[in-house]
């Protein structure tokens, strides 16, 4: 092999088996062929094994193609993990951080899952709280100490000369 950075494709299920990878908060199912795992050197810790194991694990997940995910659920996982997804519409995780490969792919997938699952729930509606009194006679008293300092920097007239 020629090259400092070897890499292979291969379409291959969740961790290994032929299952479908369900997102636990929303229910929906991803299948193998939405998957591509494509494996690299990693520069990550195990000694010379970095130099001859392709450890490094790259997800990607076909976002346009999920067969899984309904148009509204497509548009949010857009939405929130554009930055991650390509021109190709597929959404890349990476993890490199374990020294094996399996490792590194159960990371990744997992990573992959925690990430669409946080873009597929819906947020958290805030609830509103009232400013403490003691907080909000706090904040007076300094802007009326702030106030004291300012005016004690005016030059004396009053009609700032």
């Amino acid at each position: 092999m020629t090259g400092h950075h070897q890499s292979s494709v291969r379409p291959i299920a969740g961790s290994g088996g032929g299952d479908d990878v369900v997102l636990p908060a929303t229910g929906v199912r991803i299948a193998p062929r939405d998957l591509t795992f494509t494996f690299a050197r990693s520069g990550g810790p195990g000694g010379q094994n970095v130099n001859k194991v392709n450890t490094r694990v790259t997800v990607w997940f076909d976002v346009e193609g999920c067969g899984g995910l309904t148009d509204g659920q497509r548009g949010l996982v857009r939405r929130s993990l554009g930055t991650r997804i390509g021109a190709d519409g597929r959404l890349r995780v990476v993890s490199s951080r374990h020294r094996t490969q399996s490792a590194n792919r159960r990371a990744a997938l997992n990573r992959l899952v925690e990430l669409l699952d946080a873009a597929l729930s819906p947020p958290t509606p805030r609830t509103r709280t009232r400013v403490p009194p003691r907080t909000r006679q706090h904040r007076l008293t300094d802007k009326r100490t702030r106030s004291g300092t300012k005016q004690l920097r005016r030059p004396p007239g009053g009609d700032g000369e």
